[in-house]
């Protein structure tokens, strides 16, 4: 049918490959134009099919090309491809539900985008409105009792629709039949119904603070501490999770509408240190639990089984060495299974000497007092000599020695100090002697614990290979260590089922086979259950590492054009973090609306190609189908890798670009932003 429409009208497919070829990806050369042309020759050539083809090859998105449509004004073309594309309709502006006294008019309304030729209409509860066809629905609340108070607006164009949320509008009794006229509901034409009240909170504890209020317009918030404006916190009810002694002081809340303003009563926060409940929001927190004796009853020489903890790197891009694909595979598949068995996981990317230095010294900070497993896995490159394994790190030079990497027996024996109950090391690199080093590491002795269980992806003097399976890359080791890792058996046990599984493969047979090698002289296992703390002394360090795993909180950002953008973001790993834009509401003369990020800090690895996409799929990480689940649709998207290079707070700038109905220039708007130190950052790695 576009066919049909573009073959030969004026607005047609050379038309179409103009307005096209404004992205750089999608312009046509003259001999493809020339192509296109010549399939008039053909007994069924078509120009425009010739030209969608060539898009299609180009990754173009049906979205852009309805955009390419509309931009042409070809309203015709523009209802045949949206017919088929199901979600083009978007609900930016959804109805909400309100309390409302008696005898008021109250509003409630439904913005959407999508192709041309929208149309509204309003149902209450199976009914519809009479009437009721545009974006706003005013309702008379002194309308006869017993009639539904649940709304619903269907958008449709054509045959295509979908519908807004269902809104509640609560009609409340009014005192007096004078007090309720027009919008003002009380003499400050703002009531709040639940003020928030003061609390006494323990370091780590989630704020949990409400204000709720009726109004007509519907009533917007803003949080103040200390008289400042909370950022972000623009809902009736403010959450902080994992709070410290910075979150105290005296909190309220300004309630506001079109037309009037209140203030809710002021309340302190008191955030206080010492013993308390352990907190089940601290996801990667790590507890410690102590464990008391009598004088007569010494102490049991087996930890506390309180906390599993795991720290995951994975190097893949070196800058003087081969890249690396199974790392990103690696880390992510391990990080999912071992979540899965209640250990605390902290995995990261590409790290630098110190760096990796760093990252360890943490990971070691939460193994105190009882924590009954400490595993530390790294993939990437390698190497052993006399009997000492190290990890390069992604900054290491051509001619690497001990000095530029990382000793594994180093960490093990700081680990002992620790007293964990079981030290698990899973390294999948090569083993090869390096020829560059003839220095004997003097890492110290170590103690005789009976506790450490070291799995090796490869065999001394050898290498270890990755697996290519499509566009993802799995290694060796990983393969076959994920279809075991959560069996209920000892750990040696289960390393040996996996040695097993590993030799059954032909391309990998005599080149490399899992190593073994442990002390162990209990049973133990990855999946024996953690012993529910008791009362937590949380240092101020531990209560860091947990926040420095929460993600920024999702904003909304309003541009002087009326123009609103939401700011998103999603975690990949701890120190890589996914930031989307998304237009969620325009003016009705704004046809042409998009949200990119800019001025991102130069330290951080962002491939500027890979940034503000269309689709998950183009920001160049092979994890994109798992982390795109939590994201919205209709945005662009970027990756921002390196969080751990940070020495200052993330700011950056969104800049909206949007263009006037009957305009050909573009209008452009910007915000700068600051998110803090997100993820990993908190922790200052550098």
């Amino acid at each position: 049918r576009l066919c049909e429409l573009l073959d030969n009208a004026g607005r047609g497919w050379r038309k179409l490959a103009e307005v096209a070829g404004a992205e750089k990806r999608f312009k046509c050369s003259a001999e493809e134009l020339e192509m296109c042309s010549l399939k008039v020759l053909e007994p069924r050539g078509s120009p425009t099919q010739c030209l969608l083809q060539l898009l299609a090859e180009r990754d173009c998105t049906l979205r852009y090309l309805l955009g390419c449509l509309e931009r042409m004004g070809h309203e015709e073309a523009c209802r045949v491809l949206s017919s088929a594309v199901q979600d083009m309709i978007r609900i930016t502006v959804q109805p909400e539900s309100q309390v409302v006294a008696e005898g008021t008019q109250v509003s409630l309304t439904c913005c959407a985008t999508g192709p041309p030729g929208l149309a509204y209409q309003w149902f209450c509860g199976r009914q519809e409105v009479p009437g009721a066809t545009s974006p706003e629905l005013v309702i008379d609340t002194a309308a006869p009792v017993g009639q539904p108070e649940w709304y619903i607006c269907r958008v449709n164009c054509g045959a295509t629709f979908t519908f807004s949320r269902w809104a509640h509008v609560q009609v409340k009794k009014s005192s007096s039949p004078s007090s309720a006229s027009g919008y003002c509901l009380t003499m400050a034409g703002l009531q709040i119904l639940r003020q928030p009240r003061p609390c006494h909170l323990a370091e780590g504890d989630t704020l949990a603070l409400e204000c709720r209020a009726i109004g007509n317009p519907p009533p917007q918030y803003q949080w103040f501490r200390n008289r400042h404006p909370v950022e972000g916190a623009q809902a009736p009810q403010l959450q902080v999770k994992l709070v410290t002694t910075a979150e105290r002081g005296s909190y309220s809340c300004r309630v506001f509408n079109l037309f009037h303003e209140v203030w809710s009563q002021e309340v302190d926060v008191e955030i206080g240190e010492g013993p308390r409940q352990t907190s089940v929001t601290l996801h990667l927190l790590c507890s410690q639990a102590g464990v008391s004796h009598s004088a007569t009853t010494p102490p049991s020489p087996v930890p506390a089984a309180t906390d599993k903890v795991a720290l995951l790197i994975g190097n893949m891009h070196y800058l003087h060495h081969k890249q690396l694909q199974a790392p990103i595979v690696d880390v992510h598949a391990l990080g999912a299974l071992l979540s899965q068995l209640d250990f605390k996981v902290v995995s990261l990317l590409d790290l630098r000497k110190a760096e990796m230095q760093m990252a360890v010294d943490e990971f070691l900070l939460l193994l105190d007092k009882g924590v009954y497993a400490g595993l530390l896995y790294y993939a990437g490159h390698g190497y052993e000599n006399f009997g000492n394994s190290f990890m390069v790190p992604t900054d290491a030079p051509s001619a690497y020695t001990s000095e530029h990497c990382l000793c594994v027996q180093w960490v093990l024996r700081e680990m002992q100090q620790r007293r964990t109950g079981l030290n698990i090391f899973l390294l999948d690199m090569c083993r090869k002697r390096n020829l560059n080093d003839d220095v004997i590491p003097q890492v110290g002795a170590l103690e005789v614990t009976a506790n450490i269980v070291f799995g090796y992806a490869t065999c001394a003097d050898a290498e270890a290979y990755e697996l290519s399976q499509g566009e993802l890359s799995n290694g060796i080791f990983v393969t076959f260590l994920k279809r075991w890792l959560l069996e209920d058996e000892k750990i040696t046990v289960l390393l040996d089922k996996v040695a097993e599984d590993m030799g059954t493969l032909e391309i990998t047979r005599g080149r490399q086979a899992l190593e073994l090698r442990s002390n162990l002289s209990e049973r133990r296992a990855l999946t024996d259950p953690i012993r529910p703390p008791g009362q937590d002394e949380s240092s101020a360090r531990n209560l860091q590492w947990a926040k420095a795993h929460v993600l920024p909180e999702s904003r909304h950002l309003h541009f002087d054009c009326g123009v609103t953008v939401q700011l998103g973001f999603a975690a990949e790993f701890s120190n890589i973090m996914i930031i989307y834009t998304r237009v969620v509401a325009a003016p009705k003369d704004i046809t042409k609306c998009e949200a990119r990020l800019t001025d991102i800090p130069e330290e951080l690895d962002v491939d500027l190609k890979c940034t503000n996409k269309e689709s998950p799929e183009e920001v160049g990480s092979p994890l994109a189908p798992v982390w795109s689940l939590g994201c919205p649709s209709y945005c662009l998207y970027s990756r921002i890798c390196g969080l751990q290079k940070l020495r200052q707070e993330l700011a950056f700038t969104v800049c909206l670009q949007y263009r006037y109905q009957g305009m050909d220039d573009f209008v452009e708007e910007r915000q700068r932003v600051n998110v803090g130190r997100p993820l990993i950052a908190k922790l200052n790695l550098q």
